[in-house]
């Protein structure tokens, strides 16, 4: 089932590039995850205050994963939903919507994990207060996910 942009809070818009196609025309589809890696780092650099070259406090990704739904290809336009499923004390799971510029059905799903950890020892630490208030942003009620409510 695919979903549609009410269920998204932020969006970044993203301009496919040339060498994004593959040898069929559309984009492959490890190409997504960098789209992925993109809205969220940007997010959390510009909404969370992430210096990712000087923060004490940095995101790993142990997990993600696509569903494909639709193929896009260069030169579209496109643009990353975000919103925030599961908020803990040091992990956040993020899902993104890669949607066609303008378009309400994505046209692919899918979600990144981060785990924040201290930039020295890369053990778990919680996440910085500035981080968590920006992710909290990002949550959408349950309401809002299933539809239901005013």
């Amino acid at each position: 089932m695919t979903e549609s942009r009410r269920e998204y809070l932020h969006f970044r818009p993203i301009q496919t590039r040339w060498n994004d196609n593959d040898l069929y025309g559309h984009v492959n589809n490890v190409v997504y995850y960098s789209y992925f890696d993109t809205a969220v780092n940007l997010y959390l650099v510009e909404e969370g205050g992430l210096d990712p070259h000087a923060s004490e406090v940095i995101g790993i990704c142990p997990e993600t994963h696509c569903n494909f739904h639709s193929a896009v290809a260069y030169p579209e336009r496109l643009e990353a939903g975000l919103r925030v499923a599961h908020l803990g004390n040091s992990s956040v799971r993020y899902e993104i919507g890669i949607f066609r510029e303008g378009e309400e059905v994505a046209a692919a799903t899918g979600h990144f994990v981060h785990v924040f950890v201290n930039r020295e020892n890369h053990r778990p630490v919680p996440m910085p207060a500035q981080i968590r208030n920006a992710l909290e942003r990002l949550q959408l009620s349950e309401d809002a996910r299933t539809g239901t409510g005013d």
